[in-house]
């Protein structure tokens, strides 16, 4: 067959958010080289949310700001095509892989969706209770509380089966749900070999609760810290969404002579340390999947169910295994459920599930 009488290869859209979904979803592409992979920053064509944006009232969220420069700036870097709210290059998509379920546009739900969870979903609030028990769509949590939880996406790859539980219990059909485990949290024996030169020290990774517009008590949290380390060094790595000039001075305040660090390898500096103290942070999971004491506004014992598999690095192959599978099937989406679920192809005497809730 000529070039000229090929068949277009189908393409797939990426959406993104923070840099380690960004980074998730460049590890998932790079299994797919036979498609053509674009990315774009997660986007609403609402005319309220579109104008929210423009004034910069959503600037600590993924939908913009320092996450958007961020997003931008790594596809650039690593020269990934940016297709931002699908209106650079006019494609029609044959898939999309998404990172959020909380606000998907019309267009997003059109043809064959996959999510893909990034990490540990934040707390529910009391304010979030309320939403799920009125019916409401999951971003009216204000967080991501009930991320994975929306129904919405034909096919949802989840971290453990712990989570596969939570999202099934707060609303999408557990049929869809596929414990993949999830790129950049699979594998963290590999982090144990690295260049961080410290050891021997108590290690905080804040989480940016303030900026996320809820309380944060960070002056009796970095108070704690101090308690828990009992004169071994302090280290602290900032969140990326945090002010940074705001939490350092309460840091040099509050925990004077400890080590603060904005920038650098968050994981490699968690292999490395003695102890860990998370806030609503999902690097928690390294430390327990390292066998480290750790410390978390989470229940532990609850972290220890939801971990994320251990399965050597290969989540992003198996998620890419799953899209290059579903975008090459004919049936329904049920029929395709149907036969994930299965060892084989086919088994007698079982019918495909449904999709419709009951």
């Amino acid at each position: 067959m000529s070039k000229d009488t090929m068949a277009p290869r189908k393409k797939i859209l990426f959406i993104i958010g923070s840099p380690n979904q960004a980074s998730q979803m460049h590890q998932i592409a790079s299994h797919l080289p036979d498609y053509d992979c674009f990315f774009s920053q997660l986007y609403s064509k609402h005319p309220i949310i579109k104008a929210a944006v423009r004034g910069g009232f959503l600037d600590t969220t993924i939908l913009s700001g320092e996450f958007k420069r961020q997003g931008d700036a790594y596809l650039k870097k690593h020269g990934l095509r940016n297709d931002y709210a699908q209106g650079v290059y006019q494609n029609r998509y044959d898939l999309k892989v998404l990172c959020s379920d909380l606000l998907v546009t019309r267009e997003l739900r059109k043809g064959k969706t996959i999510w893909v969870q990034e990490g540990m979903t934040d707390p529910i609030t009391s304010w979030g209770r309320m939403t799920w028990r009125l019916g409401l769509p999951g971003y009216w949590a204000r967080n991501t509380a009930f991320n994975g939880a929306g129904n919405i996406c034909d096919i949802y790859c989840a971290a453990s089966s712990g989570y596969k539980d939570q999202f099934a219990r707060y609303g999408t059909d557990a049929e869809r749900i596929v414990v993949t485990g999830i790129p950049n949290y699979d594998n963290a024996a590999a982090l144990l070999k690295n260049d961080f030169p410290r050891r021997g020290y108590v290690m905080v990774a804040t989480s940016d609760i303030r900026e996320c517009f809820n309380k944060d008590d960070r002056p009796a949290f970095i108070r704690r810290c101090v308690r828990i380390a009992a004169g071994r060094p302090l280290l602290f790595k900032l969140h990326p969404n945090e002010l940074k000039e705001r939490a350092m001075g309460e840091i040099k305040q509050y925990a004077p002579g400890a080590s603060i660090y904005t920038e650098g390898n968050t994981e490699q500096m968690i292999a490395n340390c003695d102890e860990l103290i998370t806030q609503y942070s999902t690097v928690v999971y390294i430390g327990i999947a390292l066998g480290k004491k750790v410390h978390s506004y989470f229940d532990v014992d609850e972290l220890r169910r939801l971990a994320p598999v251990q399965n050597g690095g290969t989540s992003a192959a198996s998620i890419a295994d799953i899209c290059r599978r579903y975008i090459e099937f004919n049936g329904t989406k049920d029929e395709f459920l149907w036969n994930l679920s299965l060892p084989s192809f086919k088994r007698e005497g079982v019918r495909p599930v449904s999709l419709t809730r009951c």
